[in-house]
Formats: structure tokens, C-alpha cells, sequence
């Protein structure tokens, strides 16, 4: 039965979920202490910690090959970068009702931090509605190239999140770690490719 919930997508779907549940019930209970920055904050900071757990897993897959919850993680990952790309359109869709009018956000868009956003944003969209079965059956060798745009941004995105926050100390410390990740992911694959 726990084998059956571990390889259930629904089950993972809704632990995927339960943060931003969270922080709706949060907001919608407490609007005074937990309010618009918070919201906003915490689920920016949700799409950038999935995004780093899908990034985590092609070094994970290759430093652990025969272990199988490496084998799960890979199954997974396409999930994974899905649910942080849902949560960052969560997070701009509550950018946009807060600005309340395209006035207001077309004004912005020359604030770097505001910009890196809408452009990390782009950058994802056309990897979140290709992060399916039919996609890559579809795209066949093409697939791999266009879902190398997660590089980029993922660099853009956490320019976003180091630009845009009150204390980017926090931020420096994840992009400290995601530097940490994919500098083992090149290591390991460069090895993979010597030996």
C-alpha cells in the first residue's frame, strides 16, 4: 500500500499542493498578519525550491545510479518542475491583481527585478506545456534542446529573487546552493564522459 502511494502521481500531486493550500489558508484567515508580501514571498519562494529539487535530480540520478529512489526522482522530475512553475504563475497572478490595472504593470516593467520576472516567465511557460508524455513523444531530440532553456531561466529567475528581496542574503544562500548543484551535475557528467 505505502509502494502504491509512493508511485501514485495523484498522491504527489497533492503533497505538491499542500504549501499552496497553505498559504491560502493563511491569507484568507489572516489577511492582517499574513497578508499580499507574504503570500507573494512564500510562493516565490515554493517555485524556487522545486526548481532546485528538479535541477537537483540529474546529479542525485548520476551520483546514486542503482538506488531506487533515484529511479523515482527521474520518473518524477517533470512533476516536479510543473508544480514550481504553478507556483510561480500563482505568484504573478497575484502581482497582477494586486497592480490591479496593465497600466501599473506596464510601468513597471523597466524595474530589472520586475523585468527578470516576466522573462523568467516566458522562458518557462513553453517548458511547462511540453512537460508532458505527447510533447516528448512529439518533439522526439527537440524535446532535450528546448528544455535547455531551463538554464537560462533559472538564472533569470533567481536574478528575479536576489533583486527583488528585501534581505538578499537569503537568496545569495540558494543561489550559493543551485551554483553547488549544477557545478556536480557538469563535474559528473564531464567524468560520465571520460570514463
Amino acid at each position: 500500500m505505502l509502494k502504491a502511494a509512493a508511485n501514485s502521481r495523484p498522491a504527489l500531486w497533492l503533497v505538491l499542493v499542500l504549501p499552496g493550500l497553505w498559504i491560502a489558508w493563511r491569507w484568507i484567515a489572516t489577511p492582517q498578519l499574513y497578508g499580499y508580501g507574504h503570500a507573494i514571498g512564500d510562493s516565490g519562494d515554493w517555485a524556487a525550491w522545486l526548481l532546485m529539487a528538479t535541477l537537483a535530480v540529474t546529479p542525485l540520478r548520476l551520483m546514486f545510479r542503482k538506488q531506487d529512489w533515484t529511479i523515482w526522482l527521474m520518473r518524477r522530475r517533470r512533476d516536479l518542475g510543473v508544480a514550481s512553475f504553478a507556483y510561480a504563475l500563482a505568484h504573478t497572478v497575484m502581482y497582477l491583481i494586486r497592480k490591479g490595472s496593465p497600466e501599473f504593470v506596464f510601468a513597471e516593467l523597466s524595474t530589472p527585478y520586475i523585468l527578470a520576472g516576466w522573462i523568467a516567465l516566458a522562458l518557462f511557460l513553453p517548458l511547462a506545456i511540453t512537460s508532458n508524455d505527447f510533447s516528448v513523444r512529439r518533439l522526439k531530440r527537440s524535446w532535450k534542446r528546448l528544455h535547455r532553456l531551463v538554464y537560462p531561466a533559472t538564472i533569470v529567475a533567481f536574478l528575479h529573487w536576489v533583486w527583488s528581496a528585501f534581505d538578499p542574503t537569503t537568496a545569495w544562500i540558494h543561489v550559493g546552493i543551485l551554483a553547488a548543484i549544477e557545478i556536480v551535475r557538469v563535474a559528473l557528467q564531464q567524468r560520465q564522459r571520460v570514463t
